[in-house]
């Protein structure tokens, strides 16, 4: 008999997102088959069996954190949230540039109604990736229901105070809002680990736009000449682009580093030279780095650009794939990188 999601898996999706791997991975061929067969036991409901195969995986892979992270979603659904803080609290110890599980504990806490751990989990997912918005959107959750707390015991203490009243009845709406508005029936699919030891995520936490060609009518005089130029710059951003992550798999810092112009915005509260500083240390601490770029679409709007590509990024731990977005200008002769999205 197929099991049925658990009661608190269903009220964290009312109001928080809960982030779930799938078996779209770039994964080893050589363990493909069982991340597969495991994602399918959950799909398919059959949360014990599941639970099952990845403790077998994980006899002979104990570290392996994509595994390890499917395992906490698989307890999550089962209803075993205190085994699941467990799993996803042990791969933020041993695995503090994913932001991931840092996302899923946070929506534990908030499930057991401990906002201020749920607070401190999403801004370190924030921090490793300051691109990810699903925990942005979590975080902002979060500060909504710190808020109606801090309403309801204001008006504890002073019931005839008709704006804390109104107050908490909008905090209250919005929530109901937010459940009938329609979260996903099943988690946010289709998210795989994300390596912040790459070049994750640096923009701000407003969703990237990306720049989109102004339409012409097709009688315009400059319409030939401007196709021409277009198609000229995206053979440099596309340049750009591949340039960057040659730099970044053959771990040339200064290159990579030359990559993103002065306007690039790094992490909230963090300079331009520690932001280096930090890139610098990450990177060369791995033995090897491989990033690879596919499925590159381009979109341009006079001195700025957006590319948007599917990044497949391994090293000795790692082997993980997202989206991502690089937005570019041209202050000169040269594209350059001044936002960096994950997942968009």
């Amino acid at each position: 008999m197929m099991n049925e999601p658990s009661a608190i898996t269903q009220s964290l999706r009312q109001v928080f997102r809960l982030v779930a791997l799938t078996a779209m991975l770039a994964l080893p061929l050589a363990h493909a088959d069982e991340y597969s067969d495991v994602s399918q036991l959950v799909r398919s409901g059959k949360f014990d069996d599941a639970l099952v195969k990845a403790e077998q995986y994980l006899v002979a892979k104990p570290r392996d954190p994509q595994m390890r992270f499917l395992k906490g979603v698989i307890q999550t659904e089962a209803g075993k949230p205190n085994d699941a803080i467990v799993t996803f609290l042990k791969l933020t110890e041993e695995y503090p540039e994913l932001p991931e599980p840092y996302n899923n504990l946070a929506v534990l806490y908030a499930g057991q109604n401990q906002y201020d751990k749920a607070r401190v989990a999403l801004e370190m997912a924030i921090r490793t990736n300051p691109n990810y918005a699903t925990a942005y959107e979590n975080l902002g959750d979060v500060y909504a229901k710190l808020t109606s707390q801090a309403y309801g015991k204001a008006l504890q203490l002073d019931g005839t105070n008709k704006g804390v009243q109104s107050k908490l009845t909008l905090m209250r709406d919005l929530f109901s809002t937010g459940a009938k508005g329609g979260r996903p029936a099943s988690p946010a699919a289709a998210s795989a680990l994300t390596p912040t030891s790459g070049a994750a995520a640096k923009a701000p936490p407003a969703a990237a736009a990306s720049a989109a060609p102004t339409a012409k009518p097709a009688s315009a005089p400059a319409s030939a000449p401007a196709a021409a130029k277009t198609s000229s710059a995206e053979k440099d951003i596309e340049a750009a682009v591949m340039a960057w992550a040659a730099a970044w798999s053959a771990k040339d810092l200064n290159r990579y580093l030359a990559a993103y112009g002065n306007d690039f915005d790094p992490l909230p509260k963090q300079s331009r030279q520690s932001w280096e500083s930090d890139r610098r240390n990450r990177i060369a601490s791995r033995s090897r780095i491989s990033v690879k770029v596919s499925d590159l679409s381009i979109a341009i709007n006079g001195d700025k650009a957006s590319a948007k590509f599917r990044q497949d990024y391994r090293d000795a731990a790692l082997n993980l794939s997202t989206r991502k977005t690089l937005d570019f200008v041209k202050p000169g002769d040269q594209w350059v990188i001044v936002k960096e999205t994950i997942g968009a």
